[in-house]
């Protein structure tokens, strides 16, 4: 992922980290379980703090992680710290470009090579570059997987106007930054212009669903704090996207959402699977 072709539209503001912290193998990554072997060499490009990356390593603990995030920052040595309290030895985390990885790496290295939330960041147009290059350091017989949002196909009750407003600006946001919010739907046209055939692409769909009372309180104060403080704000202003008000008006719908006690909100992923030959 190099930093000029990618902008995380969120950042790494801690209530950035704070929802990258929450996710695991099991709960973003089901679809993929069934196919890693306790000796298997993974890649995962955009580890984050690398929480689904460590439960990879004890899922293969015959077998080698490695997890790279394209610049230095918190999330790196958070990850270590975090492999050193789970003692977990069979990991690694360093920096790397997912347009170098051929480069990085060498030819055919991984049985697997995996990416979550990470397509719909880079530049849109380079999707499929991306892609040529995991598929270049994945053995033959062996997985390119990813697990991407879309945003458009969100869902929440009860409706409200600045929860849409919230969806309408994101939106701007991310494409303003080069990215397709709206990956999951993408992810099979992406992998057919990167040169995998129809025949080595599984589909499915997956889920984020929010609606017990913990549930909401977490993702509302989680997704109002995003609004009011990270990378999101920042270039929401820039852009000319938005203002204080609006951002001030959509943080507060957040929380009144969070409040509510019929409150749902689900999350649409794509995800594919791609053997390479």
């Amino acid at each position: 992922m190099s930093e000029h072709t990618t902008v995380y539209t969120l950042g790494h503001h801690e209530s950035v980290l704070r929802s990258l912290t929450w996710r695991t193998a099991q709960n973003s990554v089901s679809y993929l379980l069934p196919h890693i072997k306790e000796d298997m060499h993974i890649l995962d490009i955009g580890c984050g703090p690398g929480t689904i990356t460590l439960d990879f390593a004890q899922l293969a603990p015959k077998g080698h992680i490695t997890g790279i995030e394209p610049a230095p920052g918190d999330t790196l040595p958070q990850a270590r710290e975090t492999a050193k309290s789970r003692g977990i030895s069979n990991v690694e985390f360093k920096i790397g470009d997912i347009f170098k990885l051929e480069e990085m790496f060498g030819p055919r290295k991984f049985d697997i090579v995996h990416v979550h939330q990470v397509l719909q960041h880079i530049d849109r147009e380079r999707v499929p570059e991306a892609l040529m290059q995991m598929r270049a350091v994945t053995k033959p017989g062996g997985i390119v997987a990813a697990r991407e949002g879309d945003f458009g196909a969100t869902t929440w009750f009860p409706a409200s106007g600045g929860m849409t407003e919230w969806m309408d600006t994101y939106q701007l946001v991310a494409r303003a930054n080069g990215g397709e919010p709206d990956a999951g739907r993408r992810l099979v046209s992406w992998a057919l212009k990167a040169g995998f055939t129809r025949e080595n692409i599984t589909t499915s769909v997956g889920t984020f669903g929010f609606s017990a009372p913990e549930e909401r309180e977490w993702r509302s104060k989680m997704w109002a704090d995003l609004v009011l403080s990270s990378n999101f704000k920042t270039t929401a202003l820039k852009s000319g996207l938005a203002d204080e008000e609006k951002l001030n008006r959509i943080a507060a719908s957040w929380m009144e959402w969070g409040k509510s006690e019929d409150g749902w909100f689900a999350f649409l992923c794509g995800e594919i699977i791609c053997r390479v030959d």
